[in-house]
């Protein structure tokens, strides 16, 4: 593809840890049926992915939220709530990306005000350098560097969402 720079997670090392993940979550669920949250749009494709490799009974639903920093920290809207009740259910909440933390922050606050039994948290990839709050994050695919990245769900300007690995883009297609 020819806005792609690099390729920083191959497709195969993707569907690996994933598959980890799966195994991970599997384990530390044994004798519960979770119910996976899911944050649109970037999740969708990590989130099937590893739904398939939890041998459990898994309960799904979807938040769509819009976030921006400002002087107070971040504010995040909440476009899709969930449809589901959460309460008194042991949640998984799955990410495509943490980076500063504050977005991740909110929404974590607002679920545990629905009291589910527990929530532990799942993010393909982790941008630690760019973090600004600590957040609980369970169960990480990968650490990167403060680069911004594509594909597999990512996007940027709504493409390359597509693309079965993790890129960076050139910078002339940035603009």
């Amino acid at each position: 593809m020819p806005d792609i720079d690099r390729v920083l997670i191959s497709a195969s090392k993707i569907r690996r840890r994933v598959g980890e993940l799966g195994a991970q979550i599997s384990r530390d669920y044994t004798g519960q049926a979770p119910m996976a949250v899911g944050v649109l749009k970037g999740v969708f494709f990590f989130m099937a992915d590893l739904l398939r490799h939890i041998s459990l009974p898994v309960s799904v639903d979807f938040m769509a939220i819009s976030s921006y920093e400002d002087d107070t920290g971040g504010a995040v809207k909440i476009l899709k709530d969930l449809d589901l009740s959460i309460a008194e259910q042991h949640v998984l909440l799955v990410e495509d990306i943490v980076d500063t933390g504050m977005t991740l922050n909110r929404v974590l606050e607002r679920l545990w005000s629905h009291r589910p039994a527990s929530l532990k948290v799942c993010a393909l990839l982790d941008k630690r350098a760019r973090r600004l709050v600590d957040v609980p994050l369970d169960y990480v695919g990968f650490e990167i560097p403060d680069e911004f990245v594509v594909g597999y769900g990512l996007d940027y300007r709504q493409r390359y969402r597509n693309l079965p690995f993790i890129g960076t883009l050139k910078h002339e297609a940035l603009s």
